[in-house]
């Protein structure tokens, strides 16, 4: 009998074998112990051939050392099963592979019900994981071969899920048996879009499908209608593929890139669809079409219908339309992006600047607008289609050599992301401990090291991305000369405003004469009109681009009124990016642009070439800010000063979100970062002031609690403060400060949070610092403005009422003297701590939920704060799962609601799939309500929301579109609202 760690027969060679690279291990030992203790369920003998084999292939025990360290996925895998460990290693990967899809197939052809043929599917999936991850790491396999070998695995599953589906259907008489096999004539065809349709696919990613059928081949028994029977089989594979189980699950699955998917059902007839793409398909579905493959069901009709759709993605004459959509495009990813600097901590490998999605763009466009004429360059797969590229002499060698090579390096970067958590992020670690390593994980000696390649390889593909189209000309409608004369409208320019989408051209001619004709303030000089003359042409192409020119143009109007002098336009006239990205925000966020017309000081920044890569840290922040104040020579200047520090960085921040520099996501951290920063810097100097008139009270101490946003590190751009002042000191109630207006305690520390808040909330000539909201006290209004800790921590474990302890579940100190912000947190934890009846917490919180849906309404879905399932939802569960359950395990307790969910799911208190929706939920209605506050300071989408504003909250919610995006927060909703009501209503009972 074959030994588990020899190879299946001659000519095959044992994945251990094959390796020719490891990840850097920091500490072996450590390491060593991991995989023993992962292993040590192997029974003597499979334990004495891994030992065997690991000694045979020093590589290969460098690898399982490193994944120890680098990947807790991968060695849970490894926990769960250690046989996994010993057959991945001692067998050949492709033909382990080979067997593990074609054991799942015939699992899948004899299962009885759905939860044989889900067991089966999520074994091969977590064996293959475990396979795939190895020959990744340990350099068996390159990237085709990696890529290839997930397609394959999720090609297997979707097969399998969708046969044992229709087998069911035909035992119960819905359809004709013939149908029941695999690619059988079932009039049913699933498309696998994007990189699973091109055999690209992510070591941990969704999977797109569209799933169509053709009423005429459909073999359907007498009595059942197609559109409801195929949308429940569609609803029913999702269901088998993604559905977390014991077992884990196999593929997240995604239907939005289905026509419509706002307003159509999950499984199409081809005639519809084709009907919508002729009718109204964008650039964007054309683009996605390119790597579209037919992959289960009837693949008969799958390609018919993809073979009907070649002539709307593949255009025999050239499309000046999407000629231009393409340097649109192009140029919103393009713009604003800054200089050559990187920060490589948190950068997004695939969505950052130099990254993944620059090189498929350089790729995509190129077929999309030569490959109707050129059937070659028509290849689903990005290294195919550059090499058709280079044989067809639309790039050179050299270009495509180098954005092959970075093209493979980031993706390789971009699996070793996810293997760490079987996670669908592309985001590199934000800490730069956390980057050491990784860096390691990559099999680099330190952080230093991997990003100076990384770097490297991003830098390349910048120049050659910014070189695209770089000598395309300018738009039709520009082509001629704009003119505006004083006395009447132009008629060439009338004409050439309309072909750029001015509903009202002579309104908008006479708005441009109007500003050349000095009527803003800014433009009373001859040289500030000639500044915007040179500027006119690009900043009416870059307004009308947002989709709504006449309300861009009315906005930029607004803008110009308001500007107080020329400064800003000569910066206009030097920066065309500056042009367009002005533009961007008075189209997307007039808010903004509000501001900026106020400051126009501010756009000096948007100038500096390391304004659009490196967020400034709490370090920077803290030493610009104590410069500015310590310069300062009056009390008020102080205050102006912070406040005008706090509008830049506000400003900055903003514009960041609006360019697409700064995920919304990490937007919270920065406004909170930011608020941090100014009130301990204004904490210190109040006290210190306020010492002068009243002298010290021996021992004591003050702390400052954030709770609410500033807590949980969501502010936004509109946020207030919600804050608690706590003190303490020796002695009873009666001491007194020392100073020649001497007060006792109590009042002391009441006066000292008064002249805090007024530093913080005061209306001088440089505007007000923020609203501060005290309420979250004890006792709320009706107690003293600031409590001795004894008082707090006595009022807490005897009095508070639910939501009090709910609303302390995001407290944190930040800003105290000396040690006291230790012995604050001690205190909330052991108040977090105490043990709790479910029952009555869940209760509780129901009531509460009913109650606030009754006061302000739950049925707009783009109310993302108090929608059913929305932004509440989310956070009452994170705060019902820490009151709950801290008292048996503490470690729940955080004031983040993201890391309450993820902690959460590590504890086994949620299950992994409702963990995720929520965690995605989380992140989606932050970056939605970031972008909301930004641009028109609400919670909500207004009904006559721009179109610009619109793509703006796309981007933010990463969908194509703002249909895609509402068909997904729909479904994110009811999702958040199910699980809400099932988990408390369950404890509540």
């Amino acid at each position: 009998m074959r030994a588990p760690h020899e190879p299946d027969s001659p000519g095959l060679m044992p994945l251990a074998s094959l390796m020719r690279e490891a990840p850097v291990v920091a500490d072996p030992q450590t390491a060593k112990l991991k995989l023993s203790q992962a292993t040590d369920r192997l029974d003597p003998e499979g334990m004495a051939a891994l030992a065997a084999l690991l000694e045979a292939h020093p590589v290969a025990h460098a690898v399982c050392l490193g994944l120890t360290e680098g990947s807790p996925f991968l060695l849970d895998l490894v926990r769960a099963e250690p046989g996994r460990l010993l057959r991945a290693l001692g067998t050949d990967p492709h033909a382990h592979l080979d067997a593990l899809t074609a054991q799942a197939v015939a699992a899948a052809e004899e299962a009885q019900d759905e939860a044989e043929i889900m067991r089966a599917l999520r074994r091969m999936r977590a064996e293959a994981a475990l396979t795939i991850a190895l020959a990744d790491i340990g350099g068996a396999f390159d990237l085709e071969q990696v890529t290839g070998a997930l397609t394959d695995v999720a090609d297997t599953a979707v097969r399998a899920a969708l046969c044992f589906l229709l087998k069911e259907a035909a035992r119960s008489g819905k359809i004709a048996a013939e149908a029941a096999v695999p690619d059988g004539p079932s009039g049913l065809a699933v498309i696998a879009m994007g990189k699973h349709g091109a055999r690209e696919l992510n070591y941990s990613s969704d999977i797109d499908l569209v799933v169509v059928y053709d009423r005429g081949k459909a073999p359907l028994t007498a009595g059942t209608e197609p559109s409801p029977f195929f949308v429940r089989i569609t609803k029913g594979l999702v269901r088998l593929l993604q559905e977390r189980t014991a077992d884990g699950y196999v593929l997240r699955v995604d239907l939005r890139l289905r026509p419509d998917p706002g307003s159509t059902q999950v499984a199409l007839s081809t005639h519809a669809a084709l009907d919508y793409y002729e009718r109204e398909g964008a650039t964007w579905e054309r683009a996605a079409y390119i790597k579209a493959r037919a992959v289960a069901g009837d693949l008969a009709v799958g390609r018919v219908f993809l073979g009907e759709l070649a002539p709307f993605v593949w255009r025999r004459v050239l499309d000046f339309q999407a000629i231009a959509d393409v340097h649109a495009m192009k140029r919103e990813i393009h713009a604003f992006r800054g200089h050559d600097v990187v920060a490589v901590e948190g950068h997004n490998v695939k969505l950052g600047r130099g990254g993944i999605r620059e090189i498929e763009f350089f790729v995509q466009t190129q077929q999309l607008i030569a490959g109707g004429r050129d059937p070659l360059l028509r290849t689903s797969r990005t290294l195919d289609a550059l090499d058709a590229l280079v044989d067809h002499r639309w790039i050179a060698p050299k270009v495509r050599d180098e954005l092959k090579e970075a093209y493979c390096f980031l993706r390789r970067v971009e699996h070793r992301i996810q293997m760490v958590a079987d996670a669908q992020t592309h985001e590199l670690p934000e800490s730069r401990e956390a980057m050491e390593g990784f860096a390691r994980f990559m099999g680099y000696a330190d952080r230093d090291a991997f990003a100076a390649a990384l770097v490297e390889r991003l830098q390349r593909v910048q120049l050659h991305y910014a070189q695209l189209f770089e000598d395309a000309p300018p738009p039709a409608a520009l082509c001629e000369e704009l003119v505006f004369p004083a006395g009447e409208n132009d008629r060439q320019t009338l004409a050439s405003l309309s072909r750029l989408g001015f509903r009202e051209p002579a309104a908008a001619s006479a708005i441009v004469r109007g500003w050349l004709a000095g009527g803003p303030r800014a433009l009373k000089t001859e040289g500030a009109r000639s500044h915007l003359a040179r500027i006119a042409p690009l900043f009416l192409e870059a307004l009308a681009r947002g989709g709504d020119p006449d309300g861009a143009l009315i906005a930029a109007d607004r803008f110009l009124a308001e500007l107080p002098g020329p400064r800003l336009l000569a910066a206009l006239d030097r920066h065309p990016d500056l042009v367009r990205l002005l533009a961007t925000i008075l189209a997307a966020a007039p808010r903004l642009g509000e501001t900026l017309a106020r400051r126009p000081s501010l756009t000096d920044a948007l100038l500096d070439p390391a304004f659009f890569d490196v967020l400034p840290d709490e370090d920077d922040l803290r030493v610009r800010l104590d410069h500015l104040l310590d310069t300062a020579e009056t009390d008020e200047e102080q205050f102006d000063r912070a406040r005008r520090f706090r509008q830049e960085q506000h400003v900055l921040i903003g514009v960041r979100i609006a360019s697409g520099t700064l995920p919304a996501a990490r937007a919270g951290e920065a406004y909170a970062r930011l608020a941090e920063v100014i009130i301990r810097a204004l904490f210190r100097r109040v006290r210190a002031r306020f010492a002068e008139a009243h002298g010290q009270i021996e021992g004591a101490r003050a702390a400052v609690v954030a709770m609410g946003k500033l807590g949980g590190r969501e502010m936004t751009a509109g946020s207030d403060l919600d804050l608690i002042v706590l003190y303490d000191y020796p002695g009873g109630a009666d001491v007194m400060s020392d100073g020649r207006r001497p007060l006792a305690a109590s009042h002391y520390f009441a006066r000292f949070t008064q002249r805090l808040v007024s530093a913080l909330t005061a209306l001088t000539n440089a505007g007000k610092l923020y609203d501060v909201d005290l309420r979250l006290r004890p006792s709320g209004r009706a107690g003293p403005l600031a409590t001795r800790l004894s008082s707090f921590e006595s009022y807490q474990c005897e009095e508070a009422w639910t939501w009090e302890h709910m609303a302390l579940t995001r407290a944190r100190v930040i800003a105290a003297e000396a040690d006291f912000g230790i012995a604050v947190g001690r205190v909330i934890h052991a108040v977090m701590a105490r043990p709790r009846e479910k029952r009555r917490i869940a209760g509780d919180i129901l009531d509460m939920r009913r109650a606030i849906a009754a006061e302000k309404g739950e049925d707009d879905r783009w109310n993302l704060k108090h929608a059913a399932g929305g932004q509440v939802d989310v956070e009452f569960l994170a705060q019902y799962l820490v009151l709950a359950f801290a008292a048996d395990h503490p470690e729940i307790v955080d004031t983040v609601t993201a890391r309450v969910l993820a902690a959460a799911e590590r504890l086994a208190l949620l299950a992994p799939e409702d963990a995720q929706v929520l965690i995605r939920a989380c992140r989606l209605y932050q970056d939605l309500t970031q972008v909301l506050r930004l641009a028109v300071d609400a919670h909500v989408v207004p009904l006559d929301a721009s179109p610009a504003l619109r793509a703006l909250l796309a981007r933010a919610g990463e969908m194509p579109d703002f249909a895609t995006l509402e068909a997904h927060l729909v479904d994110t909703q009811g999702k958040v609202r199910e699980i809400f009501i099932r988990l408390l209503e369950a404890d509540a009972a």
